[in-house]
């Protein structure tokens, strides 16, 4: 891999981590993302990386589903810091050390 930057910010969608199941959390992809992060870091990249998980709620009905506007996006919140671990654990599997951060407090 041919190093063009030294810092690079990737953003994830956490629609993007369920493959083609339409649902959940795809091992596969998440392995696959792992495994490209952890070339881009061997160049010698420092990697920032955002992921999503408001599309959880996102396109619910209220009137539906019975859950507020307010529970949904904390539900959002909820969902990105479960991808978040979800490729962490990935990126610690092929040996990368990592951090992760939310604005959600969480001992």
């Amino acid at each position: 891999m041919q190093k063009k930057f030294s810092r690079i910010l990737l953003k994830l969608s956490g629609e993007s981590l369920m493959g083609n199941s339409g649902f959940g959390l795809d091992p596969d992809i998440l392995m696959s993302y792992a495994t490209e992060i952890k070339a881009a870091h061997l160049a010698g990249v420092e990697i920032a990386i955002v992921i999503g998980g408001g599309n959880i709620y996102r396109g619910m009905n209220e009137a539906e589903t019975g859950i507020e506007r307010a529970h949904g996006d904390y539900m959002g919140m909820l969902a990105t810091v479960i991808n978040g671990m979800a490729l962490q654990a990935s990126l610690e599997k092929v040996g990368l050390y990592t951090r992760l951060l939310s604005a959600i407090k969480m001992e």
